[in-house]
């Protein structure tokens, strides 16, 4: 076993956290994760009531093992409610990220939360260790869902080492035992994984939308914000999406302006999701999809990331 920060403050076995994905990642998925020896987190869709958070952190506390809760900060504005259902289920680990975070950290660890910020360059991460945060998540470009595009993760989460004290956490890019060995070796206390998990049954996809991901290659995600435009999600436009590249994102890209105008594109959209037709649908992914070959379980992707134990022992090899 790797002992790191990360191990020893949540007594985990894999320095691993199983990243936040709203509509993809809720209790069971969270549960799952932390079963295994990760560190599973709950991803919060931006318009979830505060009993859906209750309900789902209920799911991942069953198991008696630590979790977290993943909330994105733009959206607390209108629905201050997550942030007081986070509070009163007290996880291990709250990450609060994209958008104005810094008035959200304080109260979250005063009720003995760890909190993490996502930054996507070094700025950021200099401005959550400034607001309090515990841990910095150096999220690099490659990786699935939403968060900026400006910098890869190895440049990143070398800067981000040099520029603040507290832990970090290496995310983007990282689906196998190769890149958790890499990310550690670079002083990375763990890695931050979500797109791994997009095989397991666990996760809230439909089978379709397991199917997409499998089929997918290394290629095939594009970044932008074709779905949050057609949904009218009041994300701040510095964060797009990465997501497995389709018709619909190639027919609005570059035309998010009439898109934003179009209800008969929006109704397609959400038909899309209903229905299952990923032509159309959206599924978020990173870039590294490609890794993802086979529908496996959440205990499975665990324990193949707790093999860089072994990557990383050829260091001390004579």
């Amino acid at each position: 076993m790797v002992r790191t920060w990360l191990t020893d403050r949540f007594g985990v076995d894999v320095p691993l956290v199983g990243a936040p994905m709203a509509g993809v990642g809720d209790g069971r998925l969270a549960a799952a994760v932390s079963a295994t020896g990760g560190l599973g987190v709950i991803g919060v869709p931006p318009k979830a009531p505060a009993s859906w958070i209750s309900q789902q952190a209920a799911v991942a506390a069953a198991g008696g093992r630590p979790y977290g809760i993943g909330l994105m900060a733009w959206a607390l504005r209108d629905n201050p409610g997550q942030l007081d259902a986070v509070l009163e289920a007290r996880p291990a680990l709250a990450s609060v990220s994209f958008g104005d975070f810094a008035g959200y950290v304080e109260p979250l660890r005063r009720a003995g939360i760890v909190v993490a910020v996502q930054a996507g360059t070094t700025e950021e991460a200099r401005a959550a260790e400034r607001a309090g945060a515990d841990v910095v998540v150096a999220r690099g470009a490659e990786g699935g869902g939403h968060g900026r595009n400006e910098v890869a993760t190895l440049p990143l989460l070398q800067g981000v080492l040099d520029a603040v004290s507290v832990p970090v956490l290496a995310a983007g890019g990282i689906a196998t035992a190769r890149g958790l060995a890499a990310v550690l070796a670079a002083g990375a206390e763990g890695g931050w994984a979500g797109t791994a998990f997009l095989g397991c049954a666990e996760t809230m996809l439909s089978e379709a939308g397991r199917e997409r991901v499998l089929a997918t290659g290394e290629t095939g995600t594009a970044y932008g914000r074709v779905f949050d435009v057609a949904q009218h999600l009041a994300w701040p436009p510095e964060f797009g999406g990465r997501a497995l590249r389709n018709a619909f994102f190639d027919r609005w890209n570059g035309h998010e302006e009439e898109l934003a105008a179009d209800e008969a594109a929006r109704a397609e959209l959400e038909s899309a999701r209903v229905e299952g037709d990923f032509d159309t649908a959206y599924v978020y992914a990173g870039q590294a999809v490609g890794l993802v070959e086979r529908q496996r379980t959440a205990a499975d992707v665990v324990a193949a990331f707790a093999t860089a134990a072994t990557l990383l022992g050829r260091f001390g090899r004579p």
